[in-house]
């Protein structure tokens, strides 16, 4: 067969596939944080579109693409899967390994797949500004280039020690016209805070939440966009896993692992929510879902009720969590440094279709560069993580004849300097303590 299997473009889907409808024993609705009850489209209007409102309560299973949105998607969709043979070579596996090379992207990974609808509904709905956060800097370059293809203005507050591990995720935003800051700042009253508590703080994911959403909220020309965890955003992301159903049936090939790395969770659910339908209907298949050892929310997390910010500003999603207060590490894979977990990848993991899965970053750069070596792409850190899971299931039984699917998220070449302190010797592995877990989760709300 073709080591790669490229779809022309009028062999695109149009359609995202919602998963929601097919969960079994559903999803449970996100709570008014003042209330306790079940919160509506009308009071998250103040910084989400009702466009994307609409999705993310959708219970219909397949919703239609805009025209808009496939014409920007074109620029590099579809996107080839890739048979790693040289891969399967060196590791001496039996396995066939496919990888979809979301990589090609103009920003390099997968989160312009829900920037650039994110942008469209809020173009179309008249707002003017767009704020976010960002980890490693993947969703802020995406959303910049989003903004830019729509004409509106992005703000991204972007964590403190992303900011200065990574100076050319600025340099690609501020090249898309977005402007950066790094979180916790001085701009919003959560960040000052913050400073003036711990001024030495790396940072997290939650802070650079509160701070966005304090700027989308305290504007009127401004919404707030968030490049992972919510529904409407695994639902853009399903085009991966829809065109790769495509590409591995031209293949005469189906998966029998699926495998992806978990941050927030929109990657994973983006190639392993179509295959879900095969899974409930009797198909032998099996999803693994990674994280890093450092900041485990889906195998030492707990599935309740949390905030997606340290603020306390966001709806009571109900997710595995590690607490809205924890601080993960500085590692390097800065885009899995999330304490929350997608509501939609926890309600699969809850019903054991979802076989979550701790690896250290040590072993995670070995695999990456393997692979580069091997297959001639660097990966990022984040996308590191899905290559060693790959690896693991193909030797577990290297005489095993079986077909392994992972989500090639993005390329590693804005992230050199992670591999330079690689080579150096100066990363290490860390396991987040038991006790510091603990403590996070004494202050999850009380429901």
């Amino acid at each position: 067969m073709e080591k790669k299997i490229i779809l022309r473009d009028d062999e695109m889907p149009r359609q995202w596939y919602n998963v929601v409808p097919d969960i079994p024993n559903g999803l449970l609705p996100p709570l008014d944080p003042e209330t306790k009850e079940p919160m509506g489209p009308e009071k998250l209007g103040a910084v989400f579109p009702m466009g994307l409102l609409e999705q993310e309560m959708s219970t219909t299973r397949y919703i239609d693409i805009p025209e808009e949105v496939l014409d920007i998607y074109k620029i590099w969709r579809p996107v080839p899967l890739v048979r790693a043979t040289n891969l399967e070579k060196a590791l001496g596996t039996k396995a066939k390994i496919f990888f979809k090379n979301e990589g090609v992207s103009p920003v390099g990974s997968h989160k312009a797949n829900s920037a650039v609808p994110q942008a469209y509904y809020n173009m179309k709905e008249g707002v003017k500004r767009l704020s976010t956060e960002t980890g490693a800097g993947q969703w802020g370059s995406a959303l910049s280039f989003a903004t830019s293809k729509f004409g509106l203005e992005c703000k991204v507050y972007m964590v403190r020690v992303s900011f200065e591990q990574k100076p050319y995720r600025k340099s690609m935003m501020q090249t898309f016209g977005a402007q950066i800051v790094a979180s916790p700042s001085e701009e919003t009253r959560t960040g000052r805070k913050i400073l003036a508590e711990f001024p030495d703080t790396p940072g997290s994911l939650g802070i650079a939440i509160s701070e966005a959403l304090e700027d989308a909220a305290g504007r009127e020309d401004t919404k707030y966009a968030l490049g992972s965890v919510l529904n409407h955003v695994c639902i853009h992301q399903s085009i991966i896993g829809l065109e790769t159903k495509k590409q591995l049936e031209i293949a005469g090939e189906y998966p029998d692992v699926v495998i992806g790395c978990c941050g927030g969770g929109s990657n994973f659910a983006g190639i392993a929510a179509p295959f879900i339908p095969d899974y409930l209907s009797g198909k032998k298949i099996r999803f693994v879902g990674v994280e890093p050892s450092s900041c485990p929310s889906l195998t030492m997390g707990r599935l309740a009720y949390d905030f997606g910010d340290v603020a306390q500003t966001t709806p009571l999603l109900y997710m595995y969590t590690l607490g809205h207060d924890f601080i993960p590490p500085g590692i390097h894979a800065g885009g899995l440094r999330y304490h929350g977990m997608s509501p939609i990848i926890s309600a699969l993991v809850r019903e054991n279709i979802i076989e979550p899965m701790k690896v250290h970053q040590l072993e995670c750069f070995e695999a990456g560069v393997l692979f580069a070596r091997t297959e001639g792409i660097i990966p990022a850190p984040e996308t590191c993580h899905a290559i060693r899971a790959a690896i693991i299931e193909a030797t577990r039984e290297p005489d095993k004849k079986q077909t392994i699917l992972f989500n090639f998220s993005g390329h590693g070449l804005i992230d050199m300097a992670s591999y330079d302190k690689f080579f150096a010797g100066d990363l290490h592995n860390y396991d987040y303590p038991e006790e510091a877990i603990a403590r996070s989760m004494a202050n999850l709300p009380k429901i």
